[in-house]
């Protein structure tokens, strides 16, 4: 019988990030759409209430979000590794792996990353968490963080564009984490089981996967 294979993918304060940030999220979009279209949406009683969780989600998000950025830049060393692409990623990884998630794995292909911890991310993912975690998330928090002291803040706010602007870009980039949310939750399911990819964010072990699986699947095919 074969022995099933595990390794240590994903360390504990990265699990706790990542369910703090989850929760986080999930509550802002709720309340921001409470906040945005109050006349259409009114989840939690009153405008003001919506806006006072919305604000302490954005505290968690924020705190998480040191949190993880503390944890590899100065604990595991690991950010630009594992979150800069390069140039063979550029050149030809990240067309490589779309062509993977659109067709190949569909055909019962296996997977061109091989997932190690020192190398967990594939081309595609580390472009996208790249812009995710290292652009867009910080700009939401920050104009977050303007528009909750609009007025202490109100210079700055005014030569960044004004708060009209502040409003729109806040909530553009949101529109783009909604976006990103269930694109990330689909090709989660993409493993060589639709929960392989989920159990890490629970214990932190993910299961390699065999050739036999890919035998199995290109069968079905």
């Amino acid at each position: 019988m074969e022995k099933t294979e595990y390794i240590y993918l994903t360390p504990m304060p990265i699990r706790i990030w990542h369910w703090l940030n989850a929760f986080g999220f999930v509550t802002l979009a709720v309340t921001g759409l409470n906040i945005r279209f109050p006349d259409y949406i009114n989840i939690f009683g009153d405008y003001k209430t919506a806006i006072r969780l919305h604000n302490t989600a954005g505290f968690v998000v924020s705190a998480s979000y040191l949190l993880w950025f503390s944890y590899y830049l100065f604990v595991a060393r690991t950010l630009a590794k594992l979150y800069i692409p390069t140039l063979e990623d550029i050149r030809s990884g990240i067309l490589r792996q779309a062509w993977f998630y659109f067709f190949n794995y569909f055909m019962g292909r296996p997977n061109p990353h091989q997932t190690t911890p020192e190398n967990k991310f594939n081309p595609l993912q580390k472009t996208v968490y790249l812009v995710i975690m290292i652009f867009l998330l910080p700009l939401v928090i920050l104009s977050g963080f303007l528009l909750m002291y609009v007025t202490p803040l109100r210079d700055i706010i005014h030569y960044v564009g004004g708060i009209k602007t502040l409003v729109s870009a806040h909530f553009l980039i949101a529109c783009s984490f909604c976006s990103f949310l269930f694109v990330h939750i689909y090709l989660a399911t993409l493993g060589h089981t639709p929960f392989a990819h989920f159990k890490p964010m629970w214990h932190g072990w993910e299961e390699l996967e065999k050739q036999g699986d890919h035998d199995k699947k290109e069968d079905q095919h």
